[in-house]
């Protein structure tokens, strides 16, 4: 299945209740079951994010509906992310490798930056 990273803020109402927050975490994870996907880790963070979690869901739409209905509840915000184990980069890799393109910036080829590099006219 595939993994996604979620980032989490508390929201007002999220930090009136952070002693609640253990409990609502079991929570989630029972409610990630209905979206077919399964909250593996959450760890409670210091920094820029209060939570970090990490889901496997089974494709993007039920991830994307497990984060909106978990951010309805109104007691974090989230962003998240799609995740890629060593495997899937490999194999992204691969596919990659054999689709090769060459991108020219726009604008004239010859000036400064371009020249340095290597990207003037060819």
């Amino acid at each position: 299945m595939p993994t996604y990273i979620a980032l989490a803020n508390f929201t007002d109402q999220g930090i009136r209740g952070v002693k609640d927050s253990t409990k609502r975490a079991d929570a989630v994870k029972d409610a990630a079951k209905k979206f077919g996907a399964s909250m593996t880790q959450i760890y409670w963070t210091v920094g820029q994010y209060d939570l970090v979690t990490v889901i496997e869901a089974p494709n993007d739409e039920s991830a994307t509906a497990f984060a909106l209905a978990i951010g309805s509840a109104g007691n974090v915000r989230t962003q998240t992310m799609r995740a890629f184990s060593r495997d899937e980069m490999n194999g992204i890799l691969a596919s990659s490798a054999d689709r090769r393109v060459t991108v020219q910036p726009d604008g004239p080829r010859s000036s400064g930056m371009y020249q340095r590099h290597g990207w003037g006219n060819r």
